[in-house]
C-alpha cells in the first residue's frame, strides 16, 4: 500500500533519502534508493531523486515496489549475437523487445539471464555501490527493451569499473541511428534532464534542475517527401530515454513509432509503417571504447536489424511515389 509522510512545521531541510531511512527503519536504504530511482516517491506532487531536499510541512508519497529476486539465473533460451569476446568483456547486439538485466516486470528472460547460460560468462563481483547489482552483473550501460543494437558487459571488476570510469568521462562512441516524424535540424542539443513530473514511465529535458544531456543529431536523409528521415545521433552524455526526449521535445521530429513520447498519427501511410514496425525505431548502431585492460581501441558498428531496414526502404518508397 502507498506511504505518506508529512514532515512537522520545525523539520529542517534534508535530503528525501535520509527522511526516509529514518522515518521507516522497516525499509532498508537500499530499497529506497531503489524506490527512488523508479519514480515511486513523490516530494509535494512531484518525483524526486534521492538528494531533493525536503522542509517543513514537505508531504513524501510512496508507492512501494516489488522485491527483486537474490540475483539473475541463467536461461539459455535467451538468443542474441556476439560481435566480440574475449576473457574480460563480451559485445552483443540486442535485439529489439530483449530486456537488458532483471528489472520490476521483467525478472527472468532478460540478457542478463542469457548471459550467464554461456559457457565462459562469469558472473561479475557484484558493485558494492548497485543495490540491484546481483540482478546485473556487469551490466555498465543499457539499452530500452526496444532498441536494438551494441552493447559491452564486462565479465570481470576490473573490466566492469574501467568500462564504468570511460562512461563518466564521456570517452565512450555511443552513435544510434533512427527513423523521425519530421526532419529534424542538424545541430547539437544540450540541455537539462530530469524525470517527468507527471509520469514515472517518461523523462523530459523541461527542467529547472537535473543533470545535463547532450546530443548531437544529424539528418543523414529526407524520407517520404519531408514526413520522415534517417537521422544519426552522437551521444556525449547517456540519460535515460536521452535521444527520445531530445528529439521530441527539442527538435519536434519524435522517433517513429515511440508509443511512450509520440503522438497518434493522422497520415495513414506513416501509420501504416509504424504498425508493422512494432517498436520505436532506434538502433544502437556504433559503439567505441578502449579496451579496460588491454588499452587497445576497439570500434563495433552494426548494420540496421531488418525491421528498421524494411521501413526505411518504405519511406524511401513514399518520396519516390511523391514525385510521380
Amino acid at each position: 500500500m502507498p506511504r505518506r509522510l508529512v514532515l512537522a512545521a520545525d523539520h529542517a531541510r534534508e535530503r528525501v533519502d535520509k527522511v526516509l531511512s529514518r522515518q521507516w527503519r522497516d525499509v532498508s536504504r537500499a530499497t529506497l534508493q531503489r524506490w527512488i530511482s523508479e519514480g515511486r516517491v513523490q516530494l509535494d506532487g512531484r518525483v524526486c531523486r534521492a538528494r531533493d531536499l525536503a522542509g517543513a510541512g514537505a508531504v513524501i508519497e510512496v508507492e512501494p515496489g516489488p522485491a527483486p529476486t537474490s540475483q539473475a539465473e541463467p536461461d539459455d533460451s535467451v538468443h542474441f549475437d556476439v560481435v566480440y569476446e574475449d576473457e574480460h568483456l563480451i559485445v552483443v547486439n540486442k535485439p529489439a523487445g530483449l530486456v537488458v538485466h532483471p528489472a520490476r516486470g521483467h525478472r527472468t528472460g532478460t540478457l542478463v539471464n542469457g548471459l550467464l547460460a554461456r559457457p565462459g560468462f562469469r558472473r561479475a563481483p557484484t558493485d558494492p555501490r548497485d543495490p540491484e547489482g546481483a540482478l546485473r552483473p556487469g551490466v555498465v550501460h543499457r539499452l530500452d527493451r526496444d532498441t536494438s543494437g551494441v552493447l559491452v558487459v564486462a565479465k570481470d571488476e576490473a573490466a566492469r569499473e574501467g568500462l564504468k570510469a570511460q562512461l563518466g568521462e564521456h570517452r565512450i562512441e555511443r552513435v544510434y541511428r533512427a527513423l523521425t516524424r519530421g526532419v529534424p535540424d542538424s545541430r547539437t542539443i544540450r540541455t537539462l534532464h530530469a524525470r517527468h513530473p507527471r509520469s514515472r514511465l517518461r523523462f523530459t529535458s523541461r527542467a529547472e534542475r537535473g543533470r545535463v544531456a547532450i546530443t548531437r543529431v544529424e539528418t543523414l536523409e529526407c524520407l517520404a517527401a519531408g514526413r520522415a528521415a534517417l537521422v544519426e545521433c552522437r551521444l556525449e552524455t547517456g540519460r535515460t530515454h536521452q535521444i527520445r526526449v531530445h528529439l521530441l521535445e527539442q527538435a519536434g521530429t519524435p522517433v517513429l513509432a515511440d508509443r511512450l513520447y509520440g503522438s497518434p498519427l493522422r497520415d495513414s501511410e506513416l501509420s501504416r509503417i509504424c504498425d508493422e514496425l512494432g517498436r520505436h525505431a532506434l538502433h544502437a548502431a556504433v559503439l567505441g571504447f578502449v579496451h579496460p585492460i588491454t588499452t587497445s581501441k576497439l570500434r563495433f558498428e552494426v548494420p540496421l536489424p531488418t525491421d528498421m531496414q524494411r521501413a526505411l526502404e518504405q519511406l524511401r518508397s513514399l518520396a519516390s511515389k511523391a514525385r510521380e
